[in-house]
């Protein structure tokens, strides 16, 4: 080589690899990945508990735009913000994106939910589930639901003067699952279900270091016992099925178990697909749907204009029912007003904060790389506060949505998911909100016991003092209609 050739070599090699290297690094969005496995897992999980989890992101986005790295719960992660970056991760290819969770979700509710799987698997399991949780199946346990949330109220709020809201939702909630989509009956099965749940729910989003006495030990070791015990349902119901051919409808266990493909006549699901999916069914039955009931029972409370006009609606629905008739279908359809409350509540406080997805090969996203590998975590309900979406966000008021000037653009409403992985429990929860409201404006009026009601995330919203409220039984016949049946 020619001696200028090679100085010149020399000198421009270096600067060649800088270029590259600047380039290489431009190309992935800005931020720190912070320290090995750790990174910013322990500062995120800190501003979740304090309920500060918004800012936090906030924080991000204004430091580095709508789109930073980041490391969380052991993987290097890419956080996307707003109404084009929900469209994106909720139309994006599934060959590009994958609905992985972190590893700490992933090993306590197991690999193969709904929340995991992608492609074909996904639509599997997912149109099983769909197909006990449409309307048309779940028209007829409306009554069903009804009568649990009567035996809820004439057992914890009756002759009571103050409860605590937020653990009766949960325990509500836990155990309408128990009856209508597991079979389940009251007693000891149920009671230890409920504390197992509880404990295995405290490490879903956590550092996944199996040590002893950690949280995230103390979770799978809850899980495991829960897995068992819906195992030991689901033999005794394979038992019962084909011994006395029990309607395929009788609860949602019995419906997936019923399920054969109709070119092979094999089963749909797995033994282990309906362990790991009922297990998703509670996370969702029972937390989503108590924090919702738990915020309305709030917010109706601080809005007296709202509350009396629910209060109007439900009481017109019991004056054409008869003295302790159950509530049907037809009456679901009459609770518009209701309804709307309820979606302006989920608004405001969404029960689920974040979300995440697996990068399946290289995606670029504007003028960034997504590298393959890494995982996406998005904040979808961050649209929820906009200002430049919503006017006065913070403001309570069911009649934003109700006229097509005032309703938000799309993806920015995404209280129930959207595109494919839209919430299959979408109808399930509506029945058991409206329901649960109509029961109780009827038969109580309530008043909220401290001027303060603090919440963290843990990773749902959770009260610190469980939201106290005095309450009193009405003197009225629409009162007493809850305890007779």
């Amino acid at each position: 080589m020619e001696p200028a050739i090679f100085i010149t070599f020399l000198v421009f090699l270096p600067l060649l690899f800088i270029l590259i290297s600047r380039r290489s690094s431009k190309r992935l969005p800005p931020g720190s990945l912070g320290f090995p496995i750790i990174g910013q897992s322990l500062s995120m999980l800190r501003a979740m508990k304090a309920n500060k989890a918004e800012e936090w992101l906030q924080e991000r986005v204004r430091k580095y735009g709508p789109i930073s790295k980041l490391n969380l719960f052991g993987t290097p992660t890419v956080f996307l913000h707003g109404p084009a970056a929900n469209k994106f991760i909720y139309t994006c290819s599934e060959k590009l994106m994958a609905n992985k969770q972190p590893a700490s979700i992933r090993r306590i509710i197991g690999e193969r939910n709904i929340l995991e799987l992608s492609g074909d698997d996904h639509r599997r399991v997912r149109a099983a589930l769909v197909s006990f949780l449409k309307p048309e199946t779940l028209k007829q346990y409306v009554g069903r639901i009804d009568e649990e949330i009567r035996f809820h109220l004439k057992n914890h709020w009756y002759g009571n003067n103050e409860i605590k809201v937020m653990p009766l939702m949960k325990s509500l909630t836990f155990n309408v699952i128990c009856s209508l989509l597991f079979g389940i009956e009251r007693g000891p099965r149920r009671d230890t279900l409920v504390k197992l749940f509880e404990e295995a729910m405290e490490g879903v989003l956590s550092v996944p270091i199996n040590f002893p006495f950690t949280v995230f030990n103390g979770s799978l070791k809850a899980s495991e016992k829960i897995k068992s015990i819906i195992m030991e349902l689901i033999h005794d119901k394979r038992e019962k099925l084909e011994k006395n051919g029990v309607s395929s409808n009788e609860d949602l266990i019995m419906s997936l178990l019923s399920m054969k493909d109709e070119t092979s006549d094999s089963h749909v699901l797995s033994d282990d697909e309906i362990v790991d999916n009922i297990f998703v069914v509670m996370v969702a039955g029972h937390d989503t749907t108590s924090i919702l009931l738990t915020f309305l029972i709030k917010l109706l409370a601080d809005n007296p204009t709202v509350y009396n006009l629910v209060l109007k609606e439900q009481e017109e629905i019991s004056r054409g029912k008869a003295l302790g008739e159950l509530l049907a279908w037809e009456d679901l359809a009459k609770m518009k007003y209701t309804w709307k409350v309820a979606m302006e509540s989920l608004r405001i406080n969404p029960p689920v904060f974040c979300s995440f997805r697996t990068v399946l090969q290289d995606i670029e996203y504007g003028e960034y790389i997504i590298p393959k590998g890494w995982q996406v975590i998005w904040a979808s309900c961050m649209t929820h506060m906009d200002e430049n979406i919503y006017s006065e966000p913070t403001k309570f008021n069911p009649l934003r949505l109700e006229s097509q000037a005032t309703s938000p653009p799309p993806y920015s409403f995404m209280a129930f998911g959207g595109g494919p992985r839209m919430c299959p429990g979408y109808e399930f929860a509506r029945i058991e909100t409206l329901t649960m409201i109509h029961n109780l404006v009827n038969a109580f009026a309530w008043k909220l016991s401290l001027k303060d009601n603090f919440f963290g995330r843990n990773p749902m919203p959770v009260f610190h003092q469980g939201l106290p409220v005095q309450i009193q039984l009405k003197k009225s016949s629409d009162a007493i209609q809850i305890y007779q049946f």
